[in-house]
């Protein structure tokens, strides 16, 4: 589909009444869990556009555009009510957690296996295996605290067990920073991969960064604020892929651009007909967005939207799914790799003093004080063993013991041939 060719609607009759944005919620009990994490997408993706267009019009001097992209804006903000109220209120934090966790993790992997730009690519293979740990400390948490498994809301898609653990994760700064994409080269499904990583992971951050004050107990609380510091470096990570050479606008047209991807792909995968018809509607008034960003290139910039997209037409659909088997092939091949500036190495490879092993020993110093670690250590002496959802044992073997929680992997070097750098 090129969406340049659809008829778009007036701007201003996209604009919603209260009873427009007020849906009927799912019924957690019974969704399929894609339409869940489809919501949180599209909430993450609503988000994106309205912070990209706040930032904007605070660095923008021409009125006109400022107001046009308010109007835009309005829209958008109005679109993420309607989304956020599809969640039902009888959803607690935790379960709807998991459901962030089992976006990132299929997400990840469903952009990863299409994603053409080798680079790229490395990048989401990476942090893919650390939102699959969070998934685990998270749904350990579920059982400790709630007596409910995890594999229930998750639907026995994806698996709950260990990857790179938490404690590993935390690095330095400068290690988040990795190589731009060229925008005027690179593929469409690269823009539309980097700019739909980078909203989902935004919105997972900004969920944790809220909720870690929100949540009702001390252990929770230090469990989100642990993996949100994480989050953080999966934006930073992810966001540093972006073209800086882009203009505005261009920005603009390309944000507008992945929400019509986006809002077409749910359309035609949803399963729950009272959904489809909110991604149906959501859609017609993408486009309308899409048509007043290109507009304005052309106004303001004297550019066709070609210049930025090429011949327009989306990709096929992105279908979240199971990824059961990658998901297990990259924990095999690079559970000990670490990021260092724009690349990747084994821990193992990685000389005594580099900031990887300085920013763990500041941050880490004091493991009975990390929280994932603790989360898991609790519920191993309340249980007997922890909590998982395996198709399989671990593929690697220093994760497979279920009465001890490993804070070495991913922190220490393994029994295998250094990799090259990526």
């Amino acid at each position: 589909m090129n969406p340049f060719e659809q008829h778009a609607p007036k701007l201003e009759s996209c604009l919603m009444d209260w009873r427009d944005m007020t849906p009927m919620s799912y019924d957690k009990h019974t969704v399929d869990p894609y339409t869940r994490t489809r919501v949180i997408l599209m909430n993450g993706t609503e988000f994106e556009n309205v912070w990209f267009s706040h930032q904007w019009s605070r660095n923008c001097k021409n009125g006109d555009v400022r107001r046009a992209v308010a109007m835009l804006r309005r829209s958008e903000q109005q679109q993420q009510k309607l989304i956020a109220a599809l969640k039902p209120a009888d959803e607690t934090l935790l379960e709807h957690t998991i459901g962030y966790e089992q976006l990132a993790v299929d997400l990840t992997a469903q952009l990863a296996q299409r994603e053409p730009d080798p680079y790229v690519k490395a990048a989401l293979d990476f942090a893919l295996l650390e939102d699959f740990d969070h998934l685990y400390r998270y749904a350990d948490l579920l059982e400790s605290e709630n007596g409910q498994r995890a594999e229930s809301i998750v639907g026995g898609y994806t698996e709950i067990m260990p990857g790179r653990p938490t404690i590993a994760h935390h690095r330095h700064p400068y290690d988040s920073i990795k190589k731009p994409i060229n925008a005027k080269t690179a593929d469409l499904k690269t823009k539309l991969c980097v700019g739909i990583i980078t909203a989902a992971e935004q919105q997972t951050m900004n969920f944790y960064m809220n909720v870690c004050a929100a949540y009702p107990n001390d252990v929770g609380r230090a469990l989100y604020r642990e993996i949100g510091l994480v989050e953080e470096q999966h934006v930073s990570h992810y966001g540093s892929l972006m073209d800086p050479a882009a203009t505005w606008l261009e920005n603009l047209l390309m944000h507008q651009f992945t929400e019509c991807y986006l809002y077409y792909s749910c359309m035609e995968t949803e399963t729950v007909p009272q959904i489809q018809k909110v991604w149906e509607r959501l859609f017609e008034q993408e486009l309308a967005h899409l048509h007043k960003a290109a507009e304005l290139l052309y106004k303001e910039e004297h550019k066709e939207w070609r210049q930025v997209l090429g011949d327009g037409c989306f990709p096929e659909p992105l279908a979240l799914g199971s990824n059961i088997p990658y998901v297990r092939s990259i924990l095999q091949n690079t559970v000990d790799l670490t990021a260092c500036r724009e690349s990747y190495a084994r821990v193992g490879a990685l000389e005594p003093e580099t900031d990887f092993f300085r920013y763990q020993k500041h941050v880490n110093h004091d493991i009975g004080s990390v929280s994932s670690h603790t989360v898991i250590d609790s519920h191993i002496r309340r249980f007997g063993e922890d909590y998982r959802f395996e198709t399989a044992p671990n593929p690697i073997p220093a994760l497979r013991e279920r009465k001890e929680d490993n804070v070495e992997v991913g922190r220490k070097a393994m029994h295998r041939e250094p990799a090259p750098v990526l």
